[in-house]
């Protein structure tokens, strides 16, 4: 499986995190609206061995088609960045989806929406990622961790708190100041 490497901060707005990919030159791809589904057996398995199974649901603000996609993650591994084994499949319904997942074992355990506006910077993806309560964070996934803190760096975010749990943890800290 290949690896999913990433940097993700929580920040208080988006303004200036909008500004400085715009003078980076970065790219703006789109945005969504996501349903994340986690699913675990009953005993928890999954979860007790720090890997995730998901089922997304994104919805495309600019034509409202609609993508499914099955992701495995698997334990967190040791670094400055939150970087775990990834698989992904895409699937055609999200009903049947869940209905194998469930034949198999697994129910739903959590369920939670979220914005998500999505840009490109050299080899990286930038998300920027609303969620109601939680607050707004930042991520930014590369292909190496040297090009992840390459875009961070750009986008003056160098100083802002890291963590390799994502926002399982982030969600408590207080919002980054991004630096001028």
């Amino acid at each position: 499986m290949p690896n999913e490497i990433e940097a993700k901060m929580k920040v208080e707005d988006f303004a200036l995190i909008r500004q400085k990919l715009k003078s980076t030159n970065a790219k703006r791809v789109g945005s969504v609206l996501e349903t994340n589904t986690f699913f675990d057996s009953a005993e928890k398995n999954l979860v007790a061995k720090d890997t995730g199974l998901r089922l997304r649901r994104t919805r495309d603000d600019a034509t409202g088609a609609e993508h499914f996609i099955i992701t495995v993650k698997g334990p967190q591994q040791s670094g400055q960045l939150k970087n775990r084994e990834e698989a992904e499949v895409n699937v055609e319904d999200g009903d049947d989806a869940t209905a194998v997942l469930k034949a198999l074992g697994y129910a739903p355990t959590l369920t939670f929406e979220k914005r998500r506006e999505s840009w490109k910077l050299d080899d990286c993806k930038i998300e920027l990622d609303d969620l109601p309560i939680l607050g707004k964070f930042v991520e930014i996934e590369g292909p190496d961790e040297s090009a992840v803190m390459s875009v961070r760096e750009k986008l003056k975010m160098a100083n802002a708190p890291l963590n390799p749990n994502g926002l399982r943890h982030n969600a408590r800290q207080a919002p980054a100041r991004i630096g001028g």
